[in-house]
Protein backbone atom coordinates (compact mmCIF):
# COMPACT_ATOMS: atom_id res chain seq x y z
CA UNK A 1 0.00 0.00 0.00
CA UNK A 2 0.95 3.18 -0.83
CA UNK A 3 1.23 7.06 0.91
CA UNK A 4 -2.44 8.51 1.15
CA UNK A 5 -1.10 11.37 3.25
CA UNK A 6 2.12 13.93 3.01
CA UNK A 7 3.12 15.32 5.93
CA UNK A 8 4.87 18.51 5.45
CA UNK A 9 7.83 19.03 8.68
CA UNK A 10 10.86 20.93 9.42
CA UNK A 11 13.74 18.64 9.64
CA UNK A 12 16.18 21.94 10.80
CA UNK A 13 13.64 22.01 14.13
CA UNK A 14 15.22 19.34 16.68
CA UNK A 15 11.64 19.26 18.04
CA UNK A 16 9.83 18.47 14.58
CA UNK A 17 12.54 15.74 13.83
CA UNK A 18 11.87 14.03 17.49
CA UNK A 19 8.09 13.96 16.58
CA UNK A 20 8.04 12.39 13.06
CA UNK A 21 11.21 9.91 14.35
CA UNK A 22 8.82 8.95 16.72
CA UNK A 23 5.28 9.08 13.74
CA UNK A 24 7.66 7.12 11.39
CA UNK A 25 8.32 4.32 13.92
CA UNK A 26 4.52 3.51 14.31
CA UNK A 27 2.62 1.10 12.46
CA UNK A 28 0.53 2.60 9.57
CA UNK A 29 3.62 4.80 8.48
CA UNK A 30 3.91 3.12 5.46
CA UNK A 31 0.60 4.91 4.45
CA UNK A 32 2.25 8.67 5.30
CA UNK A 33 4.81 10.35 3.08
CA UNK A 34 7.58 12.99 4.79
CA UNK A 35 8.24 15.72 3.41
CA UNK A 36 11.54 17.45 5.17
CA UNK A 37 11.44 21.23 4.29
CA UNK A 38 14.38 21.41 5.07
CA UNK A 39 15.73 18.54 3.51
CA UNK A 40 18.15 18.98 0.16
CA UNK A 41 16.73 20.89 -2.53
CA UNK A 42 13.69 22.52 -2.97
CA UNK A 43 10.69 20.17 -1.50
CA UNK A 44 7.47 19.58 -3.56
CA UNK A 45 4.95 21.30 -1.85
CA UNK A 46 2.49 21.31 -4.31
CA UNK A 47 -0.39 23.98 -5.11
CA UNK A 48 -1.42 26.18 -2.36
CA UNK A 49 1.13 25.72 0.21
CA UNK A 50 4.30 27.87 0.01
CA UNK A 51 8.02 27.31 2.48
CA UNK A 52 6.85 30.26 4.90
CA UNK A 53 3.87 28.69 5.53
CA UNK A 54 4.52 25.10 5.42
CA UNK A 55 7.29 26.15 8.46
CA UNK A 56 4.51 28.22 10.48
CA UNK A 57 2.21 25.76 10.92
CA UNK A 58 1.92 21.91 10.59
CA UNK A 59 0.03 20.72 7.15
CA UNK A 60 -1.23 17.59 5.37
CA UNK A 61 -1.99 16.91 1.98
CA UNK A 62 -4.53 14.16 1.26
CA UNK A 63 -4.36 11.95 -1.54
CA UNK A 64 -6.86 14.24 -3.38
CA UNK A 65 -4.67 16.80 -3.28
CA UNK A 66 -6.59 18.69 -0.36
CA UNK A 67 -4.51 20.94 1.93
CA UNK A 68 -5.46 20.61 5.78
CA UNK A 69 -3.44 22.13 8.48
CA UNK A 70 -3.04 22.91 12.27
CA UNK A 71 -5.49 20.47 15.25
CA UNK A 72 -7.24 19.46 12.25
CA UNK A 73 -4.00 18.58 9.92
CA UNK A 74 -2.74 16.28 13.32
CA UNK A 75 -6.23 14.45 13.01
CA UNK A 76 -5.61 13.40 9.20
CA UNK A 77 -2.44 12.17 10.74
CA UNK A 78 -3.77 9.95 13.50
CA UNK A 79 -6.06 8.29 11.45
CA UNK A 80 -3.54 6.48 9.77
CA UNK A 81 -2.06 5.01 13.46
CA UNK A 82 -4.19 2.52 14.58
CA UNK A 83 -3.44 3.43 18.52
CA UNK A 84 -4.27 6.53 17.45
CA UNK A 85 -7.40 6.07 15.93
CA UNK A 86 -9.71 7.03 18.63
CA UNK A 87 -8.01 10.60 19.42
CA UNK A 88 -8.88 11.50 15.99
CA UNK A 89 -11.59 10.40 15.84
CA UNK A 90 -12.46 12.24 19.22
CA UNK A 91 -11.24 15.26 17.63
CA UNK A 92 -13.33 15.02 14.42
CA UNK A 93 -16.47 13.89 15.51
CA UNK A 94 -19.36 15.40 14.48
CA UNK A 95 -22.81 15.85 16.26
CA UNK A 96 -25.21 17.94 14.16
CA UNK A 97 -22.67 18.75 11.12
CA UNK A 98 -20.92 20.50 13.58
CA UNK A 99 -17.17 19.75 15.07
CA UNK A 100 -17.52 20.43 18.76
CA UNK A 101 -13.91 18.95 20.05
CA UNK A 102 -12.26 20.92 17.09
CA UNK A 103 -12.04 24.64 18.20
CA UNK A 104 -10.50 23.50 21.19
CA UNK A 105 -8.13 21.30 19.76
CA UNK A 106 -6.79 24.33 17.35
CA UNK A 107 -6.61 26.23 20.50
CA UNK A 108 -4.41 23.84 21.80
CA UNK A 109 -2.39 23.44 18.62
CA UNK A 110 -1.97 27.27 18.66
CA UNK A 111 -1.01 27.68 22.35
CA UNK A 112 1.66 24.86 21.49
CA UNK A 113 3.28 27.04 18.76
CA UNK A 114 3.87 29.81 21.39
CA UNK A 115 5.97 27.45 23.69
CA UNK A 116 7.53 24.91 20.68
CA UNK A 117 10.76 27.43 20.20
CA UNK A 118 11.75 27.20 23.71
CA UNK A 119 10.96 23.15 23.63
CA UNK A 120 12.92 23.36 20.83
CA UNK A 121 15.87 25.20 21.96
CA UNK A 122 15.73 23.03 25.39
CA UNK A 123 16.14 19.76 22.69
CA UNK A 124 19.25 21.47 21.33
CA UNK A 125 20.75 22.58 24.49
CA UNK A 126 20.39 19.08 26.12
CA UNK A 127 21.67 17.57 22.76
CA UNK A 128 24.78 19.63 22.76
CA UNK A 129 25.35 19.10 26.83
CA UNK A 130 25.23 15.30 26.14
CA UNK A 131 27.49 15.55 23.20
CA UNK A 132 29.90 17.98 24.93
CA UNK A 133 30.56 15.66 28.21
Amino acid sequence: MGADLTVYYDGACPLCRREIAHYRGRAGAERVRFVDLAGPGRPDLGPGLDLAAARARFHVREADGRLVSGAAAFARLWRRFPGWLWLARLVEVRLFGWRPLLPFAEAAYRLSLTVRPWLARRLRDTRCDEACR
